[in-house]
């Protein structure tokens, strides 16, 4: 007969590698060893194309952040040459993403630049901590719809921040909150500009229609430059053309690396911040583990998540020093690097350096970008990010994810990107204990019990003695199922046997309510002479039944690594009493 254990076999692991080293190795180390000029020749091309994609952006997602394009295109510098440098991903970009302006945004409004600091300081302090515990495999197990719920929240958010500059409106002090944002958008339509409506849909016909004529072309970049020099010629010329630019809002930007500075940090500080640093540290964690798994399917590589993580954090813990904002891994940038033939993170630090030169030498010229054409940089932006094709399909799942979903995006839009991530998280958790509880049986058996062995497809109907109960956990045994078995046993408690036989094969692991809800039915059952056997018992189980002291409850051989074994002894006391 065969047993009813599942054997535990040891994991396997790398040759000289143990389960304790820290788990920090960058790519880049790995990719120089066997380098050569003609991988060198394709990442230096793919590095300047991607540093010419990321300089819109960089722009456009500081300035909807609430910053000024100088600590976005910092932001790229820095953070871009860090992740490339010291990340778990071969091709991986990183820089500011979309995905942050919302909550940036909020931060900025509540406690300033500073508590901006601190915050992205913390949430790389936390991805470090993830990475050094080897939280970057479990990241990636956040419910998808929770994933799409939140992106497509943020997309939404942005499209609203983008209403006042496409318009032109002129509006100052717009309100954070989504509803009261489009309450003031409402209120103000009388004063749109026809000018600055007319450049931000070219340059939104641009961006759309540049793929069209070259899906190489960096549409975004082609629209700032056309309406840039078409906007400074018509404004120069010209008397009715007027449209607002980044030099009138922001004044004459510097061209230096800002020089690092400090900032204060005391508990209350932190106390305050912890909750946006959680979230950035979560949200950058799911993005960037997201791009790299994108980037693993079109390259054949693997991330190591754990040192992604640590390498993000590391971006996130120095970046802030320099006044930039936070830093994650980038789809779009990524994507783009990959279809250039970018291979290495050499790639991605060619990208921070062509940036730098931009920075260093062509700063004046970034006055002159209208905002509108920004506008519709981010709008693009914000539909690419919405997934709503994705969102239709998860509209056919079942009933749970799409009360995720809705419920994720919902509090994202009226509320906040923090409040929406603790929240769908503890929805998604309380659905899945709901569906679990719901497939997990408890079965209970007496006369006869039809053992199946999956094994060998073997049957074995066995005898059961007047006065031994047989009650089959089918599934974990934690809290959730722990409480369902007591009521279970309460309900029976009329019908008093000799000898309880609880089935355990099937139970994968046992939690502390489980463990203490046994202890007590153990104590409750000796107290009225009843005896209590266990079958099947995992190792891992047992092991937490003996930590626990389970077993010093019990005769040890009352602790059966089979069912025959444990009908036969319970047999045999049943007809002794």
């Amino acid at each position: 007969m065969a047993n009813e254990q599942t054997a535990t076999l040891p994991k396997a692991t790398a040759t000289g590698q143990s389960r304790n080293y820290i788990d920090f190795h960058p790519k880049l180390f790995t990719a120089l060893r066997n380098y050569n000029a003609a991988r060198l020749k394709t990442d230096i091309i793919a590095g300047i194309v991607v540093g010419i994609v990321a300089l819109p952006l960089a722009i456009a997602f500081a300035i909807a952040s609430g910053v000024s394009p100088t600590i976005g295109l910092v932001t790229a510098i820095i953070g871009g040459f860090m992740v490339s440098a010291l990340g778990g991903n071969t091709v991986q970009i990183g820089g500011p993403t979309g995905a942050f302006i919302v909550i940036v945004y909020n931060i900025i409004a509540q406690f300033g630049l500073h508590g901006l600091a601190i915050a992205t300081f913390m949430a790389g302090v936390i991805l470090v901590l993830m990475g050094l515990f080897r939280l970057g495999t479990i990241i990636k197990f956040i419910p998808y719809p929770i994933v799409v719920g939140f992106t497509a929240g943020i997309a939404v958010t942005i499209f609203s921040t983008q209403i006042n500059d496409f318009l032109g409106l002129g509006l100052r002090d717009i309100p954070g909150q989504f509803i009261p944002k489009w309450g003031m958008y409402f209120s103000n339509l009388g004063n749109i500009d026809l000018c600055t409506v007319a450049t931000a849909a070219l340059s939104l016909g641009i961006i759309v229609g540049a793929p069209y004529l070259s899906k190489k072309l960096p549409g975004a970049l082609i629209a700032i430059i056309a309406v840039t020099a078409g906007a400074f010629v018509l404004g120069t010329f010209t008397d009715w053309y007027s449209v607002e630019t980044i030099g009138d809002r922001f004044g004459t930007m510097a061209t230096d690396i800002p020089t690092p500075h400090g900032f204060t940090l005391n508990m209350a500080t932190i106390n305050l911040l912890l909750p946006s640093a959680f979230t950035i540290a979560v949200l950058g964690a799911i993005e960037s583990l997201l791009s790299a798994t994108v980037a693993d399917g079109v390259t054949g590589s693997r991330t190591n998540s754990n040192t992604e993580l640590i390498g993000q954090g590391l971006a996130n813990i120095t970046v802030p020093f320099f006044g930039g904002i936070p830093v994650t891994g980038a789809i779009a940038r990524t994507m783009t690097n990959i279809t250039n033939g970018g291979r290495t993170p050499v790639a991605g630090i060619v990208h921070a350096l062509v940036l730098l030169i931009i920075f260093l030498f062509a700063m004046p010229l970034i006055n002159y970008v209208p905002l509108a054409c920004l506008a519709a940089v981010l709008m693009v932006v914000a539909y690419n990010m919405s997934g709503w094709r994705t969102i239709v399909g998860i509209f056919h799942a079942p009933k749970s994810d799409i009360s995720v979903l809705v419920v994720t995006f919902l509090l994202t839009v009226i509320f906040d990107l923090t409040i929406a991530i603790e929240i769908g998280l503890l929805l998604a958790v309380v659905l899945f204990m709901r569906r679990v509880m719901e497939n997990t049986q408890i079965k209970v058996y007496s006369e006869q019990l039809d053992v199946a062995e999956a094994d060998t497809g073997m049957h074995e109907v066995l005898d059961v003695a007047p006065g031994v109960s047989v009650y089959e956990i089918d599934g974990p045994f934690f809290f959730g199922i722990a409480t369902k078995f007591d009521e279970m046993m309460r309900s029976t408690l009329a019908d008093k046997p000799k000898v309880r036989i609880i089935r355990m094969r099937k139970v994968a692991f046992i939690d502390a309510t489980a463990i203490h809800n046994l202890e007590i039915l153990i104590r409750s059952s000796h107290s009225e002479g009843i005896h209590i056997v266990l079958s099947g018992v995992r190792p891992g189980v047992r092991q937490s039944l003996e930590h626990a002291g389970i077993d010093r409850l019990m005769h040890p051989e009352n602790i059966c690594d089979h069912i025959t074994k444990a009908v036969a002894m319970a047999n045999e006391i049943a007809k002794a009493r």
